[in-house]
């Protein structure tokens, strides 16, 4: 038994050496993605999976395209599992912290999305990133059909990928 726990201990010190080598920035920034689509179009992305106080998993998808050197805009967009959400496609959701700030974010497609399927929806959220200048926890309520809502937690650390991916540029 002795020998086992030795092995234990060893393989924690060589795991938790090579944790202290990690850049934490490597650790926060691994679902930034940036993809050149087409010439003059690049898109950065964060996509996670988030739960709803429902624990419902949803698929948060954040992203900001640029056109040539200008930028497009920026949209979160909404995915829930198929069957057991659906949106209320053009209403607006509501962005709330626990210091009683609050914002809105308008439905909207960005200009190479037709369409959604109805568990799905996307959102202008450049005002709301603008604005937003700490990591504190959010909640998003997302209005669904029927009249009901759901709840989505956004941890800080999901924060602060999304403010790091503000600061991302098209190169």
């Amino acid at each position: 038994m002795g020998r086992w726990l030795r092995l234990g201990l060893l393989i924690g010190l060589l795991v938790s050496g090579w944790a202290l080598d990690m850049p934490a920035e490597a650790a926060t920034l691994a679902s930034l993605h940036t993809y050149h689509e087409r010439p003059g179009q690049t898109t950065v992305r964060s996509r996670l999976s988030l739960r709803d106080r429902a624990d419902k998993a949803w698929q948060t998808i954040l992203f900001k395209r640029y056109q040539g050197e200008g930028l497009e805009g920026v949209y979160l967009r909404l995915v829930g599992f198929p069957g057991l959400v659906e949106l209320a496609p053009q209403s607006p959701i509501k962005v709330l912290t626990g210091t009683g700030l609050q914002w809105q974010a308008a439905a909207q497609l960005d200009p190479q999305t037709q369409a959604l399927p109805s568990n799905a929806a996307q959102y202008d959220f450049q005002a709301v990133m603008a604005e937003l200048t700490g990591d504190i926890p959010l909640e998003i309520e997302v209005p669904l059909r029927g009249q009901r809502h759901a709840t989505i937690v956004v941890p800080p650390y999901v924060v602060h990928e999304w403010r790091s991916l503000m600061s991302q540029t098209a190169d």
